[in-house]
């Protein structure tokens, strides 16, 4: 079973006892649906009031079935979508930065949304699509009751029918991910424009940024028409094979009528019989769901192929915050624990990466205190090292929270004084505190000052800070004894660190303090835009 069908099969059982009420529904709804041809034959060949009673009592509990069944259908669906969409999250937030590089956030807002919702429709469309076996089973074993001839007519186009339904459910499955997959795309375009909407305006690109986040319309229409043009083929072989069918039944019927075999009643019977079991145009609804649903699965399961970050059982001992990259490629250093590093150069942000260990190196170790980072548990890793980004994402419902709750924290990340001019100062909700991104960086500060108890690892953390904000943290950062690592691209920052890290395509160029690099024109050009981070 592919892991896009097993998470389908999960999300079905995850939805509750749903999935039970809908398949007794289906059984006890298809059991009408065949009791009801049987009731009008007898009401026909008895003239009698209680046949017509009876038949009007089991229209009155198709009718019931089929509100239960909706209802199921929505409060199921609704289950199945929360647990995929807390599976997928969670998965998403242990494997780390990785699938959102590999995923762009819109893509996976979609996946987490709207997939999510389709995939948890799955016990509906799957239920739906299995009992709709019932009646055809039940109509094909009526039938033999009634005339064996009749039983092997539709036998025979129950045969083509299901060539139809396994054709169509194949092809649908393909383009609804095609579809689905070109949403995304649309949707990632447009959380790239939304995140850029200043710089956007500024430059006047409204109108160019509009085309390129539509780009992929044509490709949605596409999807879209193929699938209209695949249930419409399977809709003509329906409106071909089906009153083909019953034309057939009904001559073999007629001859056997003629015959003195079949009753008017029992002829009447064998024709509703022969619609329900061929009953192709609600099969293809459902297996269309269904067909979606498996293809939403599909996108969900490539989330959760990621592999997650695996944390280890170890916790640091004592010690100064000594790290050390031991093994991998071009970078084999030590920082000496307590001492203040700059990092430039292409390369820096993912060196700040493998010392938080947000990423693992392909080879080699990453060690803080002797202790791979790889070994350590969670907690431990959380506990010692704080790290913080540009544009930091603020966690928590007030300041407080964003701040890790540590007022001194807050000072000395330069938040203190905005953060208790705010309506409610620390106990502001995050909602109700619009915030400049140098104030959003701060609050990022304060949580790493407040987190990272023996090393800081900051991604050019401080670059939307005004200049007595951004030197009132380095003050800080000075008067600190935590090892501190800090991304840059500002040469006054690489000359108040102890010494500066200098990588060129990710690997080692120099090592050493900022005035003895600076004579290398090379080293001066970093500053000078001549080389990116990444």
């Amino acid at each position: 079973m592919r892991t896009a069908d097993r998470l389908t099969t999960e999300a079905i059982r995850r939805s509750g006892p749903a999935a039970g009420v809908l398949a007794a529904v289906a059984l006890v709804g298809a059991g009408l649906e065949l009791a009801l041809p049987f009731v009008l034959g007898r009401a026909v060949d008895t003239f009698s009031a209680a046949w017509v009673v009876c038949a009007g009592a089991v229209v009155v509990l198709l009718v019931a079935c089929d509100g239960l069944g909706v209802h199921m259908s929505a409060t199921g669906g609704a289950r199945a979508a929360a647990w995929l969409r807390h599976r997928a999250l969670s998965h998403l937030l242990g494997a780390g930065p990785g699938v959102t590089r590999r995923i762009p956030e819109g893509d996976l807002v979609t996946r987490l949304g709207l997939n999510a919702e389709e995939a948890g429709r799955a016990a509906d469309a799957a239920v739906a699509s299995v009992a709709m076996v019932v009646p055809s089973a039940g109509a094909l074993v009526l039938l033999v009751l009634i005339d064996p001839w009749l039983a092997l007519t539709l036998a025979g186009g129950l045969v083509a029918i299901a060539f139809v339904l396994k054709r169509f459910l194949k092809v649908s499955t393909v383009i609804a991910g095609g579809y689905q997959e070109a949403q995304a795309d649309i949707a990632a375009r447009l959380v790239e424009a939304v995140g850029g909407a200043r710089t956007i305006a500024a430059a006047g690109t409204a109108e160019q940024e509009t085309r390129r986040v539509l780009t992929a319309l044509p490709v949605v229409r596409g999807h879209a028409m193929a699938l209209w043009r695949a249930n419409a083929d399977a809709g003509v072989r329906a409106a071909i094979v089906v009153p083909l069918l019953e034309v057939l039944v009904l001559a073999v019927g007629g001859w056997r009528l003629a015959a003195g075999e079949l009753s008017v009643g029992e002829l009447y019977a064998a024709a509703r019989y022969v619609v329900i079991g061929a009953g192709l145009g609600p099969a293809i609804g459902s297996l269309g769901r269904l067909a979606r649903a498996r293809a939403a699965g599909a996108r969900l399961a490539d989330v959760l192929d990621e592999c997650p970050r695996v944390h280890g059982v170890r916790t640091l001992p004592p010690g100064p915050g000594t790290l050390t990259f031991r093994g991998v490629p071009g970078l084999g250093l030590e920082i000496q624990g307590g001492a203040s590093v700059a990092v430039v150069g292409t390369g820096a942000s993912r060196f700040a990466r493998l010392a938080a260990r947000l990423d693992d190196p392909e080879t080699g170790e990453v060690l803080l205190d002797g202790v791979p980072l790889r070994s350590l548990t969670r907690e431990s890793l959380r506990t010692a090292v704080g790290y913080a980004v540009a544009r930091p994402h603020l966690v928590g419902d007030t300041v407080a929270d964003a701040t890790g709750g540590s007022r001194p924290a807050a000072v000395a990340a330069g938040a203190d004084d905005f953060i208790r001019r705010l309506p409610h100062g620390y106990r502001t909700p995050l909602s109700e505190a619009p915030m400049s991104g140098g104030e959003r960086q701060r609050l990022g500060l304060a949580r790493a000052f407040a987190k990272g108890n023996r090393l800081l690892v900051l991604d050019d953390a401080t670059s939307s800070l005004d200049t007595i904000t951004e030197r009132q943290v380095s003050t800080a950062l000075s008067a600190d004894t935590r090892t501190r690592v800090m991304v840059t691209h500002r040469a006054a920052v690489a000359a108040r660190a102890d010494r500066v890290i200098w990588l060129h395509d990710g690997r080692l160029r120099g090592f050493d303090r900022h005035l003895a690099l600076w004579h290398d024109p090379a080293y001066r050009a970093v500053f000078q835009g001549g080389e990116a981070r990444s």
